[in-house]
């Protein structure tokens, strides 16, 4: 049987970029799109190359369980020693922050402090504990800036979280984390294949954490990083020339978690420190930001992918 690329997936939209560049290729490949579907663990994967693109998100597509699904089929294919890309270690990182803060605090990269709390009222204790003046809610498992709020005082916390606009996590985990006042309304994504740094990204945050390049949310103005107006200008922009030693740290961190494919997310308060706050194991890239750079993720995604079938022995 032909060997070929396995793609495992649960959003179609997100991954017809990577397939158009496979056929540009005239790569072979097959989409496992595992929103359902069955593993039968006592039969052998076929031979190929597997890349997992599965995202935190999924629920809010209607596939709950596509993140169980694949967890289960990941650790079939790795029984049976495939090559796997972004497999099962890079899936736990991307379907909880919690585990994200832990590598990235084990690879000595600084994270916002955060407390997750189970509960409306471990919620509120978690804020007084943090006790700062500002701090952000968000999802622990997330994606889309899923449950990304700003808070300026308990009360407003408490509004919100006993109020009828409280949106729970998928998986009951809220997390309260620092806020990192930025000099300027943005946040840098650095993207990675096969573990390598492939280019930056500016993207502007004045509206929100409507940070994802292919499935922009909506977030209340309110609750937007920064609230400040701003001229008109590209919301992902790739930075030229980028070169911060933060690159070989990110670097380090993926080859120690087995996470292939990525984008990592920075914020810099206004002394220059970096926070890292978020690993996308399931990136996107944005279309008018490579075209104007002339720099292209999915097609080194799928260079990459090629490379790497034809060395299957």
């Amino acid at each position: 049987m032909l060997e070929k690329i396995y793609i495992i997936h649960e959003n179609s939209e997100w991954t017809e970029h990577l397939t158009k560049r496979l056929d540009e290729l005239q790569l072979p490949y097959e989409e496992w799109f595992l929103d359902k579907g069955r593993v039968d663990l006592s039969s052998a994967p076929p031979e190929g190359v597997f890349y997992n693109r599965i995202s935190a998100s999924s629920h809010t597509r209607n596939h709950r369980f596509a993140p169980e699904l694949t967890e289960a089929v990941l650790a079939w294919l790795e029984l049976h020693g495939r090559k796997v890309f972004n497999g099962s270690r890079a899936l736990r990182l991307e379907v909880s922050k919690i585990n994200q803060y832990t590598a990235l605090h084990a690879a000595q990269i600084r994270t916002p402090k955060t407390i997750a709390a189970v509960g409306k009222e471990q919620i509120i204790q978690a804020a007084r504990d943090l006790n700062l003046p500002s701090f952000i809610t968000k999802h622990n498992r997330a994606g889309k800036g899923l449950g990304v709020q700003l808070f300026h005082s308990i009360e407003a916390l408490e509004n919100y979280v006993f109020g009828p606009t409280f949106e729970p996590s998928v998986d009951g985990i809220t997390l309260i984390q620092e806020y990192i006042q930025a000099p300027e309304p943005y946040i840098t994504r650095c993207e990675f294949v096969g573990g390598k740094f492939v280019y930056a990204v500016r993207v502007d945050t004045s509206e929100g954490f409507e940070l994802c390049p292919a499935d922009a949310c909506t977030i209340d103005d309110m609750f937007c990083p920064v609230g400040e107006e701003v001229e008109e200008k590209p919301k992902f922009e790739i930075i030229e020339g980028f070169d911060d030693s933060i690159v070989e740290k990110y670097e380090h961190f993926l080859r120690e978690n087995k996470i292939d494919i990525a984008g990592i997310e920075f914020i810099q308060n206004k002394d220059g420190e970096i926070f890292t706050y978020d690993v996308n194991t399931n990136t996107n890239y944005n279309s008018d930001a490579e075209a104007k750079a002339g720099k292209y993720g999915m097609l080194e995604l799928a260079k990459f992918l090629g490379s790497q079938l034809t060395s299957i022995e």
